[in-house]
């Protein structure tokens, strides 16, 4: 029956049609879970080549970093010319706004509308309190006076109360950057574009969320939020830990905690620890020109609670909308098609398509544009296309441990050994007394693994420190330590003979000596 009435449209070339047919045509994809996927999925499964590449997979390297991974420019000489005008139209329109004391007071229309609505009120209120229609004939000038009185008084009033809660100064800030552009604060051409990119630099549009954000951090009090306390156990469900490829600081998200159903029994309360959340991001940020200027977030759903928690999926729809719409951009953006999102989703339940299917509606395309999502045996090798190895915390697959004082600054190097074959690392030790420290991860497993030190004398006897031994793909990173009397060297030998796919090997390492300790 849609697919009739889109046909018969597509007959009439008016331009109110084709708008019709697009609004037909979008619920079609809404209401279609088969057809359309509601969030951007992008499946992180290996993918076996069939022509070996000339270079030696199986020499060690550094990681390499996506060259792709670029937020999008917020220099003014970068932007195109359309955009140029936006951002320009924009500052104007903000100026005159903020100096005509009129950024946060309604339209005249809309004030008029609801004088009138005001009256007509009263006007009801008055005739309802008539009960018979001689007296309402006889009293209808006292009744009409007495509405042109309420009229006056609510001309007289309004303009005081409306002047008394919506005064702006020219001092008005937004995440601490002057929004006033006469200032010249670098962070104000950062802040506008946001809001254009937000709503595909449309001034009008982008001037009427910026209108909407300053109102709704006065009336939800946002910018008083970092002083509330809303106990430990919140603060277990997020927090910031490290920075990605290009130094933007990383928040995980950890839905498990919500197992414990009195943490969003309080709707109001888990939205402002949300929000209190996101301003203590921004805080971390450097909103110029060239800065870092957005957040990368990562969502963990291993041990969500399941759909049938309505309570808990309707606070993070209310939360993922009030992010959308008064923290536009914060969430960081890359420009490559492939690596075009951040808002990471690991551990991924199958359940969880479902769920998305139901936010979807209330997102818009750019942000939906933001997500990917993983299972549980793609977390590594997902996350590593974002977050350099030494920064992902160890129980996603990567070197970082709470207080760490083993590792600092080590370089992390890559191997990779290939279906049915066996690759040795070396880490050397020139001294005679010392103590080697090293990390070491193979995406995925399913390899034998084993640890040996070999001294430099011929006639030495090689030390096993790790017998060989099959490691299974839940396994994460490895460390160990070997305390030697003579000059020699470790070799790790990670042996994939059964394995019908390459592995990828991450490690590091550090020659302790007395002087280093």
């Amino acid at each position: 029956m849609i697919k009739n009435v889109i046909i018969g449209k597509r007959l009439n070339m008016t331009g109110e049609v084709k708008v019709e047919e697009k609004q037909v045509e979008s619920e079609v994809v809404i209401a279609s879970v088969e057809e359309e996927t509601t969030v951007k999925v992008v499946v992180e499964e290996e993918k076996e080549t069939k022509v070996e590449e000339e270079e030696d997979e199986s020499k060690p390297k550094g990681v390499e970093k996506i060259s792709s991974f670029k937020e999008e420019s917020d220099f003014f000489s970068d932007l195109k010319e359309s955009e140029k005008k936006a951002l320009s139209d924009l500052k104007t329109k903000l100026e005159e706004a903020i100096t005509e004391n009129t950024l946060l007071k309604e339209s005249p229309v809309k004030v008029e509308k609801k004088k009138s609505e005001a009256i007509v009120t009263e006007e009801e209120e008055a005739k309802a309190e008539t009960s018979e229609p001689a007296v309402v004939a006889e009293d209808s000038p006292k009744e009409e006076a007495k509405t042109d009185a309420n009229a006056e008084t609510i001309e007289k009033e309004s303009p005081e109360e409306e002047v008394k809660a919506e005064t702006v100064d020219n001092d008005i800030e937004l995440w601490g950057v002057p929004l006033l552009p006469s200032k010249g604060a670098e962070g104000t051409d950062v802040i506008l574009l946001k809001l254009l990119r937000a709503r595909d630099f449309k001034v009008n549009e982008a001037f009427e969320m910026l209108k909407k954000t300053l109102k709704w951090r006065k009336e939800h009090k946002i910018d008083s939020i970092l002083g509330e306390d809303f106990g430990e156990d919140l603060a277990s469900a997020a927090y910031m830990n490290g920075l990605d490829l290009e130094s933007r600081p990383v928040c995980y998200n950890i839905y498990s905690v919500f197992g414990n159903e009195e943490l969003y029994q309080s709707r109001e309360n888990l939205l402002r620890w949300r929000f209190q959340l996101m301003e203590k991001g921004i805080q971390k940020l450097d909103l110029k020109p060239g800065g870092v200027t957005s957040l990368l977030q990562i969502h963990d759903l291993k041990n969500c609670p399941g759909l049938f928690k309505k309570e808990l999926w309707v606070a993070i729809k209310n939360a993922i909308v009030a992010l959308q719409d008064n923290y536009p951009e914060l969430v960081s953006r890359n420009a490559s098609s492939y690596y075009y999102h951040s808002l990471v989703f690991i551990n991924v339940p199958f359940l969880f398509y479902a769920g998305s299917t139901l936010l979807s509606p209330f997102l818009t395309q750019r942000t939906k544009s933001k997500f990917v999502v993983t299972r549980p045996a793609n977390v590594t090798e997902t996350l590593l296309n974002y977050i350099p190895a030494e920064e992902i915390p160890v129980q996603y697959g990567g070197f970082k441990r709470y207080d760490d004082t083993e590792f600092s600054n080590e370089a992390v190097s890559e191997v990779v050994v290939k279906p049915g074959s066996s690759e040795t690392i070396e880490i050397p030790s020139a001294e005679t007394e010392g103590t080697l420290v090293w990390d070491i991860a193979v995406l995925g497993w399913e390899v034998s693994y084993k640890e040996e030190f070999v001294p430099a004398n011929e006639g030495a006897y090689t030390i096993i420190v790790q017998k060989g031994k099959k490691i299974g793909s839940n396994e994460g990173p490895l460390r160990n330590s070997f305390k030697n009397s003579e000059s020699g060297k470790i070799v790790l030998t990670v042996d994939n003979v059964s394995s019908k796919k390459k592995k990828r090997v991450l490690y590091r390492y550090r020659n302790k000596t007395e002087s280093s300790c």
